[in-house]
């Protein structure tokens, strides 16, 4: 449902955009919402799910979600449609950390690591098949079953999880980080409104301001927090580890790339370069396939080079993808220009995830893997949200810029130029006004093309400079030989080396 759902929807914006013939702002919500509160709550999730049972709250979240995706299908207007996938995100922040949590509870020693493996495999395939069915799907019916389709599912995950799935709790824990929840969401939704809004609304709006206010004091308020609460969501004491601190760090740059990127290149090949939502749904394919066929032997390079070299090597070849990905103009043809870049920046990613994951559990001391892996997998998350914010500010404005500068070699009429830059925030979905002479009209869908191209270009290269200093990070904080779990407080601290390569590979 979850791998389903994020995969879809992004295929989906570009008809939800001209559905209710809104701005790229309102469109940016669609995802934003989302993946807000998913970020914001994932780890209060995982600790409910200790505090209540791992199976409630999961089947809690499969509700909620369900309920929520059945409101997406059915909004009338696009507010609407953000509220649902808002109260989506909270669902998913009950669901996703359940699943792997109620598998360690449930399986025991190679039983487990198979368990995971067959977990890891399915939400591969998911993520590889979800593009394709749901652009096929959308092509054929409307983007609301990107959402009715979760119905089915919930039906059956809930039916099995009641019937074939043990509750399990934790023994030990020590309660619900409410005041790091609250501040966590209020900080990252202050910053995220702020950042979007201040596209439609300017820099010296009261809006913007007072919402980048709350954001940064939102941040600084869950810090202070975390670092005096009894049983915090963020244990400020893990990013003693340098290698911890630094594979969270690198996940922040990588991931904002990666989450700036899903978002508009759905927009560009469907709104620029005309593909269907078929064709789009089956362009990052190769990818996702490349990750799925890959992560055992780049889980191996970790035990054969260290840790170092894949997180260093894998960033940099990503930022080759990127940069390629800046090349193609309107009118592309996929094998020639957008297969390649596909394919490097799919291999780039190959060689880092299996790696940075090890790095994560075994640079800190093995009671806390399950807090190490539930940060880094929200950090990913927020790395995408705040990207889509800020970097898409970016695109807009050199959006603007590109057209604006078009617009001038034109003899139009005032009101027209007026109307076009009125509804730039609209990127490519801009539609050219009616009254204008076929030749005209022509030569100003053409330039509004360009301009997206132009500003995809801007992005996609300020990804590979975030790849590039992803790379930087590895080299400079992640520890050469990290090969097996640290077993105490001060390697935890340290992030020192160990033995154990057989095991790090499991």
């Amino acid at each position: 449902m979850a791998f389903i759902d994020s995969t879809v929807v992004n295929v989906a914006l570009p008809a939800i955009q001209s559905n209710f013939h809104t701005t790229v702002v309102n469109v940016q919500w669609v995802v934003e919402s989302y993946g807000l509160f998913l970020g914001a709550l994932i780890l209060v999730g995982g600790s409910l799910g200790d505090l209540f049972g791992r199976r409630l709250v999961f089947v809690a979240g499969v509700a909620i979600f369900a309920a929520a995706s059945a409101g997406c299908g059915m909004a009338s207007t696009i507010d609407r449609l953000i509220l649902a996938r808002s109260i989506q995100g909270v669902g998913a922040a009950l669901l996703v950390p359940g699943s792997l949590a109620m598998i360690s509870t449930s399986f025991d020693g190679k039983s487990r690591g198979r368990a995971i493996g067959t977990w890891s495999g399915f939400t591969a395939i998911t993520t590889a098949i979800g593009p394709v069915l749901g652009g096929w799907m959308l092509a054929h019916t409307s983007w609301r079953w990107a959402f009715f389709i979760n119905l089915p599912l919930a039906a059956v995950v809930m039916i099995i999880s009641l019937w074939r799935i043990p509750e399990s709790r934790s023994q030990v824990s020590e309660g619900v980080d409410w005041w790091g929840g609250l501040l966590a969401t209020l900080g990252l939704g202050g910053l995220v409104n702020g950042f979007i809004e201040s596209v439609n609304l300017g820099w010296r709006n009261p809006v913007v301001i007072v919402s980048l206010l709350v954001g940064f004091g939102g941040l600084i308020g869950f810090m202070l927090v975390e670092a005096v609460v009894t049983s915090p969501m963020l244990p400020l004491a893990l990013f003693a580890s340098r290698s911890f601190a630094g594979a969270n760090l690198l996940t922040l740059f990588l991931y904002a790339a990666i989450g700036i990127f899903f978002f508009l290149f759905p927009l560009d090949l469907i709104q620029v370069q005309g593909y269907s939502t078929t064709a789009t749904g089956a362009a990052v394919l190769p990818m996702i396939l490349l990750l799925f066929f890959l992560s055992r032997w780049s889980g191996g390079l970790v035990s054969r080079y260290g840790a170092r070299g894949p997180l260093v090597m894998g960033p940099l070849v990503a930022a080759l993808g990127f940069a390629l990905f800046a090349a193609p103009s309107v009118g592309a043809t996929y094998w020639r220009a957008f297969f390649p870049a596909v394919i490097v920046l799919g291999l780039g990613m190959a060689i880092t995830v299996a790696p940075l994951t090890t790095v994560v559990m075994n640079s800190i001391s093995q009671d806390r893997v399950g807090t190490a892996s539930g940060i880094n997998n929200a950090l990913a998350r927020v790395a995408g949200v705040l990207a889509i914010a800020v970097l898409g500010i970016v695109m807009v404005k050199a959006f603007a810029s590109r057209l604006d500068g078009s617009l001038a070699r034109f003899s139009l009429p005032p009101a027209i130029v007026e109307q076009l830059q009125a509804n730039e925030i609209k990127l490519a979905g801009l539609q050219v006004p009616a009254g204008l002479d076929p030749s005209t009209q022509a030569a100003i869908e053409a330039s509004i093309g360009e301009a997206f191209v132009f500003g995809f270009r801007i992005v996609m290269l300020t990804c590979a400079g975030l790849s590039l200093a992803s790379a930087a990070v590895g080299w400079f904080m992640i520890e050469k030989d990290l090969t097996a779990p640290a077993t105490s407080p001060e390697r935890a601290a340290t992030g020192a080396p160990g033995g154990g390569a057989q095991k790090a590979r499991s």
